[in-house]
């Protein structure tokens, strides 16, 4: 196993040993309370596992016992701290439940495969008995993906590939590479970069989830602009399904018929377990600029992007936030700090050049050769310049690739305090982005408000563009809300809810890279139609006969699975 898992919070984000930097800021839980609509923020701390009471396992003794002598005792789990980091991923919702002390959902065992070979054997044998199975990668899904349910089979199985994580092969000629599904971000990346290559796949969730989780949910690393999403990096990829292993071949093209490694892609382990990929590598950068820009509105911010993906500008990547977002994280990095005459000074050339409350801040990184680098950052310059926007230099860039990974570390310290923090993401079309934007927000800012605890309490809603291509771009919303504590899922419920109803109505997709899993699933068939879904469950059919794997996520269930 590549990561330590005792060294990871078996309900919440990250390593155990993280610091929390608010828990002492009282300047913060004074502010983020007025933010609110709050008299104050209560505490409402996790129950700890030792006062929680799982059900027995279901798993009978004898099956057990087959499955520890094809893995061995020590990697067929059935106690506590096992089933229970396995029951959820890490959305909000996920951490509510496990918080509350819910963990209803926990597998009745977790099987630990080392090779393809076991997976397949494993999977085999749970076929043959009808036992649900749940791939589990770094467990970090944000929509219900890896939910330890047996769906109305007789037990549940999580099947952990955090011990599949070896670099298979860096073909440095050809420029891709192949590993093991388990391989998480971090340890990828170390193999690919001593032999001067990357895969420049860095989602926010990078340290803690692997390669077959980024593939499974058709993922998005923050510069996908440059390196792809999961979709654009895959060549080929095996998977161990009940109907046996499937593997297609790595060719750079072929015309012989469908590439049927997309149906791997976003399958989110309801077809079977993707135990290793083949993905295409580049040279690392010689050059890594990011710097920043503050523009009038979201509109130039929006048309600003626009123009350079569709004139071929090389980004790595181009996040804009909406004003909102901007005014928030402005003033939360000014909390508790002394006013200094260069802060005057900053505000008066803010005001001098009509930089109002309506302004917003963008990211722009590139990633290249030191020529393209250089090139490709001036013509982004003269972009922004004829929009008016103006430069702020690197520091603001650089603060924010140091800290592009902490963002979740917030939500437990928020969740200690009665808040509740979600994200959300979507995508749609250029000439539709302020349409959405505003049907999204409006109807995040209204569920927000019908659901608050007391009246006049509200939410702050948030949005950034993270995502770009020459037809359309993503838009990335983070929620930050005080929560019904008599009442927090049907909350949650009612917020997700009306935010999905809005993006469905107003030509966005349900989901950009977050993937279906339970959360979406409501949804999916209006976004891709009656017969699309139904060639999805014949693809079920023919690899998942029983539908064990991965039951009630991303295709809606049927009657005869």
């Amino acid at each position: 196993m590549s990561i330590d898992r005792a060294r990871i919070q078996w309900n919440g984000w990250g390593w155990t040993a993280a610091k929390d930097t608010l828990a002492e800021r009282d300047e913060v839980w004074t502010w983020l309370a007025a933010e609110l609509g709050m008299p104050s923020l209560l505490a409402t701390p996790a129950r700890p596992l030792a006062e929680i009471s799982l059900a027995p396992s279901r798993l009978t003794d004898a099956l057990r016992h087959r499955f520890a002598e094809m893995l061995g005792n020590d990697r067929v789990r059935t106690d506590d701290y096992e089933r229970a980091f396995h029951a959820y991923g890490r959305s909000y919702h996920d951490l509510l439940r496990m918080r509350l002390g819910d963990l209803s959902a926990a597998p009745d065992a977790v099987l630990f495969p080392r090779a393809a070979s076991e997976v397949q054997s494993a999977l085999d044998l749970c076929n043959e008995n009808s036992i649900a199975v749940v791939p589990y990668g770094g467990g970090t899904s944000v929509v219900g993906g890896v939910t330890g349910q047996a769906n109305g089979f007789p037990a549940c199985v999580t099947m952990d590939l955090s011990g599949m994580g070896r670099m298979l092969n860096v073909d440095t000629v050809s420029r891709i590479a192949e590993a093991e599904a388990g391989i998480y971000g971090p340890a990828l990346e170390k193999e690919l970069q001593s032999k001067g290559v990357t895969l420049g796949h860095y989602p926010q969730s990078f340290e803690f989830s692997t390669l077959g989780g980024w593939i499974g949910h058709r993922g998005a690393g923050q510069n996908s602009v440059r390196y792809g999403k999961a979709e654009n990096w895959l060549v080929a990829a095996k998977m161990a399904t009940p109907a046996g292993m499937m593997e297609t071949p790595a060719f750079p093209a072929s015309a012989a018929g469908p590439r049927l490694s997309d149906l791997m892609v976003g399958s989110e382990g309801t077809l079977g377990i993707i135990t290793e990929a083949t993905f295409k590598v580049r040279a690392i950068p010689e050059a890594i600029d990011y710097c920043g820009y503050l523009f009038h509105d979201f509109a130039t911010g929006v048309a600003a992007i626009r123009e350079a993906v569709q004139t071929g500008i090389s980004v790595a990547m181009l996040r804009l936030s909406d004003p909102e977002e901007t005014r928030f994280y402005r003033a939360f990095g000014t909390l508790g700090k002394k006013r200094s005459a260069f802060d005057g000074f900053a505000d008066a050339v803010l005001k001098y050049r009509n930089f109002g409350p309506g302004a917003c801040a963008l990211i722009a990184g590139f990633e290249d050769t030191d020529d393209a680098v250089r090139a490709n950052r001036a013509r982004f310059a003269r972009i922004a310049r004829n929009l008016g926007a103006m430069n702020l230099g690197k520091a603001q860039g650089e603060r924010w690739r140091a800290g592009r990974f902490h963002g979740p570390y917030m939500r437990e310290p928020m969740m200690n305090r009665a808040v509740g923090v979600d994200t959300l993401e979507t995508a749609t079309h250029w000439s539709n982005i302020d349409r959405l934007h505003a049907a999204v927000r409006s109807a995040l800012n209204t569920a927000i408000e019908r659901t608050a605890p007391r009246p006049g309490a509200k939410g702050i809603v948030m949005c950034h563009v993270s995502h770009a291509y020459t037809d359309g771009a993503s838009l990335y919303y983070t929620m930050i809300f005080p929560r019904a504590l008599d009442g927090e899922i049907a909350q949650w419920k009612e917020i997700k809810t009306a935010a999905s109803n809005a993006i469905s109505a107003h030509g966005g997709t349900i989901s950009h890279h977050h993937g279906v899993g339970e959360d979406h699933l409501p949804w999916i068939e209006a976004e891709k139609g009656a017969l699309s879904i139904e060639a999805l469950r014949a693809a079920k059919r023919a690899l998942d006969p029983k539908g064990i794997m991965n039951p009630g996520k991303l295709i809606p269930p049927t009657a005869h699975p």
